[in-house]
């Protein structure tokens, strides 16, 4: 009795608290570059997502406040580390960039067609 007591309070107060990031945004983009490489600098991830340093910088200081990443100044270099691996990912997967179709005619060659030199 004593465990399930325990829990329903861990669920209720503690548990469930996974980080929901929402699709296409420049959180994601830096979440999963984070995931992907380690370590890594400030630097290299403006290079990376083609982003201003005060992007990075703002979104890097909003993530450290909710303890997700710890930043690590050095004396030439500031280092980044994930400290939580929980994301939930939400919203609709859009694609970035437009697919063009071409329309235009196939060349159909006859299947039975071997070439000039069979003719």
């Amino acid at each position: 009795m004593f465990i399930i007591a325990y829990i329903l309070y861990f669920k209720i107060f503690i548990g469930n608290t996974m980080i929901e990031i929402t699709n296409g945004t420049i959180e994601e983009r830096i979440i999963k570059l984070l995931q992907k490489i380690y370590p890594i600098t400030i630097t290299d991830v403006e290079k990376e997502l083609k982003l201003s340093r005060a992007t990075v910088q703002r979104v890097l200081q909003k993530f450290q406040m909710k303890s997700i990443v710890q930043l690590e100044p050095l004396s030439d270099k500031t280092y980044i580390r994930l400290l939580r691996n929980d994301f939930s990912f939400i919203g609709k997967k859009r694609q970035k960039k437009f697919i063009k179709h071409q329309k235009g005619k196939r060349q159909n060659t006859p299947e039975d067609y071997e070439g000039i030199m069979f003719s």
